[in-house]
């Protein structure tokens, strides 16, 4: 298991979308290695979930989690989720605005609207199949590293420019309005 470097914005391999994996492929110890190694690199940047393409490795995997995350003390706890070959399908067209930030977009954060309940399918690590309703800022999560396995980056979905601003002038200037928002849509819709 290691931390590996993390590819930053402008590095072809965020824009390219991510292939399928195999049930072999899977099983395999390099693929296993890589599901470790996402955990420790997501782990030791604080973040909330990782993409394989962000650790330069263009397979449809990821990784999620929220356990009382310094970057995001706003959002529901989320157990270790590995997700491999996710389809992700919106369920309806309630929409909600998250202010989000990436490990591959450092010290830049903007609002985006994300669907607030979608139905995930994916494969575990040891190839178990789910299919799962997530809602709210998890279901957002789970959004967001989708749009990573897609070639996407949250800045593509960024549609008013004017809210993108650095971390410090996130917390300076938009942190306590966004918070108590967003801490009313989770105690509203549960997660």
């Amino acid at each position: 298991m290691a931390v590996r470097p993390i590819a930053t914005i402008g590095h072809p391999v965020l824009r390219q979308p991510a292939r399928a994996l195999t049930t072999g492929e899977l099983a395999s110890p390099e693929i296993q290695t890589l599901i470790d190694d996402l955990v420790d690199t997501m782990r030791a940047a604080s973040g909330a979930g990782i993409a394989a393409n962000q650790v330069h490795e263009p397979v449809r995997v990821a990784v999620v989690e929220v356990d009382h995350n310094p970057r995001y003390p706003y959002k529901p706890p989320i157990p270790l989720t590995v997700v491999v070959n996710p389809v992700l399908t919106p369920i309806d067209d309630e929409m909600v605005v998250i202010n989000e930030g990436c490990l591959s977009v450092p010290d830049l954060r903007g609002d985006v609207a994300r669907h607030v309940n979608v139905r995930v399918q994916y494969l575990d690590r040891e190839g178990q199949a789910h299919d799962e309703v997530k809602r709210g800022l998890t279901a957002g999560t789970f959004q967001h590293e989708c749009d990573h396995l897609d070639g996407r980056l949250f800045v593509d979905r960024v549609t008013d420019p004017t809210t993108l601003s650095t971390w410090e002038h996130f917390e300076r200037f938009r942190r306590e309005e966004f918070v108590e928002r967003i801490t009313a849509f989770v105690a509203r819709v549960g997660s």
